[in-house]
């Protein structure tokens, strides 16, 4: 067994399969499909059901993804501690994130350490929840995450850096149902179709509430694409409950943005495994906390 046979299997399964991993890896399908199969034989199982020309991860492969990307991390973590002695010129940051967050912090974040470190590349990995982004962290398939919850964590897997807090608003069209300036009580939200997130997010829990107490509200649209919510609202499929970090993409596309009350929030956190990181991870997060109002890891 050695590294670059852990990498290639990471690369199937990240990818969904070998072909499209061996094009991602710039490699040779069947160098890297013989590759898998000297794995398979060094670890005496097979790591993928072959169906045609599909691969489904047996339960030998599922058990080796956590430790795999363990290993694979270890790697690069000693191979950027070298080539960074002098300074950080080059190197990766794979963060997983929460949309909300995406478009800030994150943005800005990414932006002032881009600008500190050009030759270091940031890749950002989707992830709709809160509990997505702690389990790619705990795994090892992103070093840090960014994540906002209503709830505060918790946790003994991951250390966690508060990075603020993004309030919960509304958002209608222009010429929508409620005055500019006013904040929207929730029985004014009786008889009001709304887009709503999937269940799991902050923005979905406050809806549910305000249903729960007994305001007749209907969900018009449930979806996992937050990029959707605004060309929705302006087309007038509904209202949209979204964080405040969408408000100047909002303002701008001419929809109305109105604070809901009682106020809501969501606690915004960057979150990495209680384990050392990579001289460019270690970089952002101490360059992230100086553009947040982060306060010392809690957890």
């Amino acid at each position: 067994m050695d590294a670059r046979q852990l990498e290639y299997f990471l690369a199937v399964v990240d990818h969904g399969g070998i072909s499209r991993a061996a094009k991602a890896m710039f490699v040779a399908q069947p160098s890297l499909s013989q590759a898998i199969r000297a794995l398979e034989r060094d670890l005496g199982s097979e790591l993928f059901h072959r169906i045609g020309r599909r691969v489904v991860l047996t339960g030998a492969g599922r058990a080796l993804i956590e430790p795999a990307r363990q290993v694979v991390r270890g790697l690069e973590l000693a191979r950027a501690s070298v080539e960074s002695v002098g300074d950080l010129t080059s190197g990766r940051v794979e963060i997983a994130a929460m949309p909300s967050a995406t478009v800030e912090p994150l943005s800005s974040a990414v932006r002032e350490f881009t600008a500190r470190h050009p030759g270091v590349s940031v890749r950002i990995r989707a992830a709709p929840r809160a509990h997505t982004v702690l389990e790619m962290v705990r795994t090892g398939v992103a070093e840090i995450g960014l994540l906002a919850s209503r709830e505060r964590l918790a946790t003994e897997t991951v250390a966690l850096y508060p990075a603020g807090r993004h309030r919960l608003v509304l958002v209608t069209p222009g010429d929508g149902p409620f005055p500019a300036g006013v904040p929207v009580r929730h029985h004014q939200l009786a008889g009001h179709r709304l887009i709503v997130g999937e269940h799991g997010t902050g923005m979905r829990e406050l809806v549910e509430e305000i249903r729960a107490s007994g305001v007749a509200v209907t969900i018009a649209v449930e979806s996992e694409n937050r990029e959707a919510f605004l060309p929705l609202v302006l087309g007038g499929a509904g209202l949209a409950v979204v964080a405040d970090s969408w408000s100047q993409l909002a303002r701008r596309a001419g929809a109305l943005v109105l604070e809901i009350d009682p106020a809501a929030y969501l606690n915004v956190t960057f979150v990495t495994r209680r384990a050392p990181l990579t001289p460019a991870a270690g970089a952002f997060l101490a360059s992230a906390r100086v553009c947040t109002t982060s306060a010392a890891p809690a957890g």
